[in-house]
């Protein structure tokens, strides 16, 4: 039947009926060695240093959320990339930001928009936002083997929910476990010192500019403390990328409108490097 499938070039029965909504269980029956943490690494002999996605930030505002991150891939001590984009959509009003090694990460983006679009499809609905960062969680979990073996993938989800009217984060650890954050969050390499600098600016008030800013702030404290970590790159034009979703969906702001921000972030840090200050009391 295989070999008469191939010669029509149609698909085998077995994958025209239908079965789960969820393309990562269709894709464990018919072909499980595809999914990332079923794959067997080679023999290694001493230590191998692969690039590694750094620093992301997300945070709600009045509307929505956003959720940035740096520019930098690092493979140890070197530079491996100095452009990479670690934020991508997930479906319309959601999206991902990762961390840990670069190339499974991007391949999981990929498997998990895959997987909204297949049950979209198969269901005629979308998932709650609950309901993607659960699916998410399950990736997650399924990579745990390679996260053991040193090639581990820390996302954060964020995601505007449609059903509660506002923006909203969700942190993982290399098991899948999942926690919804209040207000912001960080993960990476740089996240204690983006954690930090958001502590102390973040507030329910401020507008999506405003947060923006604080965003691009975080980021800069991050590079300023962490080598893995890259700043707003003025001679290249390398900025953070930054994306928001609110209630009109995902939008990724123009890299002229980042730039302008970051400039504006500069210019005030030749004045007072340390960055803005928070009162006392």
């Amino acid at each position: 039947m295989e070999a008469n499938s191939r010669s029509t070039g149609r698909l085998p029965a077995a994958f025209l009926t239908p079965g789960s909504s969820s393309f990562l269980d269709f894709l464990g029956v018919h072909s499980p060695e595809l999914l990332p943490g079923n794959r067997t690494l080679p023999p290694l002999k001493g230590a191998v240093e692969l690039p590694h996605g750094t620093t992301i930030v997300s945070a709600t505002f009045d509307g929505g959320v956003i959720l940035a991150g740096d520019r930098r891939a690092t493979m140890g001590n070197v530079i491996a990339q100095r452009d990479m984009e670690k934020v991508f959509p997930a479906d319309e009003y959601s999206a991902v930001g990762i961390a840990g090694t670069a190339g499974l990460a991007v391949e999981m983006v990929k498997l998990f928009q895959l997987e909204l679009e297949h049950y979209e499809k198969i269901e005629g609905a979308t998932l709650s936002l609950e309901g993607k960062a659960n699916r998410l969680s399950t990736m997650i979990r399924g990579n745990l083997s390679m996260a053991l073996q040193g090639l581990a993938v820390v996302p954060v989800f964020a995601g505007y929910d449609t059903d509660r009217g506002r923006g909203r984060i969700f942190s993982y650890d290399v098991t899948g476990g999942r926690s919804e954050e209040t207000g912001f969050a960080a993960t990476g390499s740089g996240s204690v010192y983006a954690r930090g600098a958001l502590k102390k600016l973040y507030r329910k008030d401020l507008t999506e500019r405003e947060m923006t800013t604080a965003v691009i702030q975080a980021l800069y404290d991050a590079a300023d403390e962490d080598s893995a970590t890259g700043g707003p790159d003025i001679a290249r034009r390398v900025f953070p990328l930054i994306t928001v979703m609110t209630e009109e969906g995902y939008r990724r702001l123009p890299d002229a409108d980042v730039a302008a921000l970051a400039r504006e972030v500069i210019d005030a840090r030749l004045e007072r490097p340390d960055g803005p200050q928070a009162q006392v009391l």
